[in-house]
């Protein structure tokens, strides 16, 4: 006998901005998620509020800003899918304090940005963007000064993470020397070396290439200091966070002649989109690669991070598992056919738990299952009872003084 869900699938309204790729809208369908209207790019705030109220899951990219503001207008809104690695574009603290978890893809373009850095790292060691650029104003540049080969030269990895280990797997392979830095202790692939500071990798590495998040340790990570401490002649690699590097400390390093080469994906200040101009300093150089943030925007990537990310969106709609969420407590359990399932979210306070299972024990229905997870500020507990309730027991859940959200799964 199929589940009757408290809200049927096709009353679940899913709102996926920013040309999220089909893979994502034909999972849903998949699962049974019809209520679904997709947009080919981000809105403007108003319409943007406008859709919010209605919608029960969002899907945005990096465009799109998900505010403390802008959530407030979401009285509807389950959960939140960043179809991309980062999350930063959500204000994940005031969606936690609301009970809506946030998810995103980690893994799916991990592929993409290293072969994206591999490709920068041989085009800056064999001087091409100058000579691409000499060449289409008519000048022939046939020299082999300051062109190298990649083998056996020291690529230095900062952050060694999906998208770092990666990299080194991807640069061993090519014959060159890996080493990496990371402020967490990580397993090291294949003979990369793990540096013990950020100054003992630029000192030692040919190309540094970045892979850390936006956090305000990173900001600005690669600046004066640290540009001075690379080696003359050696390249720098950003497909991390724009905030990493200090572009007017790199444009220094450039004209002096001391930084061979960049390139560049992510920038402090980014158009909204295609059609707004972009405008930096590295513009003036030739031996700069500049590229729209495009790390990983290859078709793979986009069909593989549409997939991943709906993924997790059905199964937290679905059962109520929060694994893979970056701003919530994390719960995995599968479907229980033989019970039914309450999901309720609150403030992390003595008592709470001992209320909500009263509100069962009271009417004498057995409770099946109980999983619970909190921290400091909220808890998350999924209750499956032995019954049949109706929807009128949810005003009893919501009105337990600490409650955020309650739910009945099916």
């Amino acid at each position: 006998m199929p589940k009757q869900y408290s809200l049927e699938k096709d009353k679940i309204k899913v709102i996926l901005l920013e040309g999220i790729h089909n893979s994502a809208a034909d999972f849903f369908k998949a699962n049974g998620y019809n209520n679904i209207e997709s947009f080919p790019g981000a809105l403007d705030e108003a319409l943007l509020k406008e859709k919010i109220k209605s919608a029960n899951i969002i899907g945005i990219r990096s465009r799109t800003l998900i505010t403390q503001d802008l959530l407030s207008n979401a009285g509807k809104l389950l959960a939140i899918g960043c179809f991309s690695i980062g999350t930063n574009q959500v204000d994940g603290h005031a969606a936690r304090l609301m009970g809506i978890p946030v998810f995103n893809a980690p893994f799916s373009n991990t592929r993409s940005v290293a072969e994206l850095v591999i490709a920068e790292a041989i085009l800056l060691m064999r001087n091409i963007p100058g000579k691409n650029a000499a060449a289409h104003r008519g000048k022939w540049l046939k020299s082999a000064t300051n062109c190298f080969e990649v083998r056996d030269k020291n690529l230095g990895i900062v952050g060694y993470g999906h998208i770092g280990s990666q990299v080194s797997i991807l640069a061993e392979a090519l014959g060159m020397n890996v080493y990496y830095y990371d402020i967490v202790k990580k397993l090291s692939l294949g003979k990369a070396v793990a540096c013990s500071s950020l100054e003992e990798l630029l000192s030692v590495s040919h190309v540094v290439t970045l892979h850390v998040p936006e956090t305000p340790l990173t900001m600005n990570l690669i600046s004066e200091k640290e540009l001075s401490l690379m080696r003359k002649g050696s390249c720098l690699v950003n497909a991390s966070r724009g905030s990493v590097v200090n572009i007017q400390a790199l444009t220094s390093a450039l004209k002096s002649g001391h930084i061979l080469g960049a390139a560049l994906d992510v920038f402090p200040d980014e158009p909204a989109s295609n059609g707004d101009p972009f405008i930096s300093e590295l513009q003036q150089f030739d031996n700069v690669i500049l590229s729209p943030h495009v790390g990983g925007s290859t078709v793979e990537a986009q069909e593989n991070i549409g997939t991943e990310v709906a993924e997790k969106l059905v199964k937290y709609s679905d059962t109520g598992a929060t694994i893979g969420a970056t701003n919530f407590v994390q719960i995995s359990l599968q479907p229980n056919n033989n019970a039914q399932r309450f999901l309720h979210i609150h403030k992390n306070e003595p008592g709470i738990l001992k209320e909500v299972n009263y509100v069962f024990t009271s009417k004498g229905i057995n409770i099946a299952g109980e999983y619970l997870q909190t921290d400091p500020e909220i808890g998350y507990v999924i209750v499956d009872t032995e019954s049949c309730l109706g929807s009128a027991i949810l005003d009893e859940l919501k009105a337990i003084e600490g409650t955020i959200r309650v739910r009945m799964l099916y």
